[in-house]
């Protein structure tokens, strides 16, 4: 099992869960997060005065995959989450040694 972690554009969520979702991918979660790579974040004009916004809001969500999926998910976020700009994020893959469904007791595979 593998547990994959994107770093995304807040607009991008719904076309990646609609992807995970047509391949058959049906948890995620998602936290709003800040942060900066090389976008550096920006500068905006409020009421005449300019600032610097160093940490740029972004969208981070975790999914856990059987290793079948993983290079369809991994796929799927890409494409989804792509619109050529800086800033587009990032994907990281780290493995699961298990996972418990509470509520069942399953484990490893099938608590997914």
């Amino acid at each position: 099992m593998k547990l994959i972690t994107a770093i995304i554009k807040p607009f991008k969520l719904d076309e990646v869960y609609e992807g995970l979702n047509h391949i058959g991918i049906m948890g995620m979660t998602s936290y709003d997060v800040r942060g900066f790579g090389r976008q550096n974040g920006h500068t905006e004009l409020y009421r005449g005065a300019e600032y610097v916004i160093d940490f740029i809001l972004k969208l981070k969500i975790q999914v856990a995959v059987q290793d079948e999926v993983l290079e369809d998910a991994l796929h799927v976020i890409s494409k989804a989450a792509y619109t050529g700009k800086i800033g587009d994020g990032k994907i990281f893959v780290t493995s699961l040694d298990d996972a418990v469904r509470i509520r069942t007791g399953e484990s490893g595979a099938k608590a997914l």
